[in-house]
């Protein structure tokens, strides 16, 4: 029962990991994201009555899947869906807190029915809090909860992540707690709720940046683009020029594009200087160690750029390949998606789709040795399987589901 990101994230990693998912969506429009495109995936009969085709948005985040179309406007809608809450173990939602009440589809109520339900609520900001009845959004929260602040270059404003991260952490983390409530309850025979928030899950993902500014009491050292910064929580004087980070750690512009060098120690320092033609960098006594080069940092970069620019990022990375000093050229996301270490192993994968013949899609990046992910099916048309749920989960006839979907209660 959820829509958008967060929600069919969780459920699409728990399919992947062998689960039978039945996605619950409005009879008539489904999940909000069937409607945003382009792009779309067209039908392979070329016929635009069923719409432009399926939304890549949706096509994303729902694989093995089966649609369930449901409305539960309707009483009898409710009670579809409390013979499904009986027989399953776990109901993932993202409504705003209480909306699920008045349908009798809550917690509480459907612990009643199944006391061993493992019920997970997504939400923006909580079951609880001041903010609990806000819908949040992951941009929003990007922006409340400290993301924005920290993302950007040196001197520019604010920016969102490239995607809706928060979402996609919170979908992970949700997984995660689902899969430790299932074990408990292998272990307690009780069902509990799961109460996950954007906000939460935004705030954890601060991570070392959110320690930092605990340990020191000080505010944190704002947008540093790719550039590598931490907290120097013993210098009670130190300031954000001057708090302690690495150098040389960041992008630098190459000829075609850009390549990104972390020269993390004295050691990788050295390989940086040799491959850039530079070894006398390394007995400089202004960047003989990582504090010196934290020091002279504005110069030692502006050096390192103005040999970068002059070759291609694949020159810079034949330079460097086998010896041992991080690096990476920026690609974009086409570039992410034929690379040849994605290729290698299996990140991009092709199944046939019941509408839109061969689809290709990013694989799951879970590798099990005995017990490996699979897809099954992909994702599915919107009601594809409501007939096939309500026969073999619910012993419902064709009369039944017939007379169902003339009043509109199942799509």
């Amino acid at each position: 029962m959820t829509r958008v990101l967060a929600g069919p994230y969780c459920t699409q990693i728990l399919g992947d990991l062998g689960a039978e998912v039945i996605k619950i969506e409005h009879p008539v429009r489904g999940d909000d994201t069937r409607a945003w495109g382009p792009p779309y995936a067209k039908y392979k009969d070329g016929s635009s009555a069923k719409g432009p085709g399926e939304s890549a948005y949706f096509l994303g985040a729902n694989r093995n899947k089966k649609s369930l179309g449901l409305s539960f406007q309707h009483k009898e809608g409710v009670e579809v869906l409390h013979k499904l809450a009986a027989k399953c173990d776990v109901l993932v939602e993202n409504y705003l807190p209480g909306t699920l009440k008045k349908y009798s589809m809550d917690y509480e109520t459907l612990r009643k029915i199944n006391p061993g339900l493992i019920y997970a609520s997504i939400t923006g900001y909580g079951q609880t809090g001041p903010y609990s009845n806000r819908a949040g959004y992951d941009v929003m929260v990007e922006a409340e909860f400290g993301l924005m602040h920290i993302t950007g270059e040196r001197d520019g404003p604010p920016v969102k992540v490239g995607v809706a991260v928060t979402d996609l952490t919170t979908g992970l983390y949700t997984s995660n707690s689902v899969m430790a409530a299932l074990l408990g309850r292998s272990k307690s025979g009780k069902g509990q709720h799961i109460d996950v928030a954007l906000s939460d899950c935004q705030t954890a993902t601060l991570a070392n940046i959110a320690s930092s500014c605990l340990v020191s009491g000080k505010k944190d050292s704002g947008r540093w683009g790719t550039a590598h910064r931490e907290f120097d929580y013993l210098n009670e004087n130190s300031s954000a020029d001057s708090e302690a980070s690495i150098v040389p750690y960041k992008s630098f512009e190459t000829k075609d594009g850009g390549i990104l060098f972390g020269g993390g120690n004295d050691r990788l320092f050295g390989v940086l200087c040799d491959g850039l033609g530079q070894p006398q960098w390394k007995d400089d006594a202004r960047y003989k160690t990582n504090a010196d080069r934290v020091e002279h940092r504005n110069d030692l970069e502006a050096k390192i750029e103005a040999i970068t620019k002059h070759k291609t990022t694949q020159e810079w990375l034949e330079i460097f390949e086998g010896k041992g000093m991080p690096y990476a050229a920026i690609n974009d996301v086409q570039g992410t998606l034929n690379h040849e270490h994605t290729k290698a192993r299996n990140m991009v994968v092709e199944m046939e789709h019941d509408e839109c013949g061969p689809l290709k899609m990013v694989n799951t990046p879970i590798k099990l040795s005995e017990t490996p992910p699979t897809i099954r099916s992909a994702p599915p048309m919107l009601g594809q399987h409501t007939n096939e749920v309500l026969q073999e989960h619910l012993g419902l006839g064709e009369a039944d589901i017939t007379a169902l979907r003339e009043k509109g209660i199942v799509g």
